[in-house]
């Protein structure tokens, strides 16, 4: 098993860019009022669990209201 300083400088930049993420698309479900599909609550719900990359990007895909 890999000890994990060897493995520290690929996932760090990895978690770093999903924090990111998160924290951009709650932010931008907390400031708008419409989507296509479901209410602000079942998409906090869907990010903060799919809190890995999915979550993030099923909002985007599939919630998001264009503009």
């Amino acid at each position: 098993m890999p000890d994990i300083k060897e493995i520290l400088p690929f996932i760090l930049p990895l978690l770093l860019e999903e924090l990111a993420l998160l924290i951009y698309t709650i932010r931008h479900i907390l400031t708008h009022s419409t989507y296509k599909r479901g209410s602000r609550a079942l998409w906090l719900i869907v990010v903060i669990v799919g809190m890995e990359f999915i979550g993030p990007i099923l909002y985007f895909l599939l919630g998001k209201e264009d503009e």
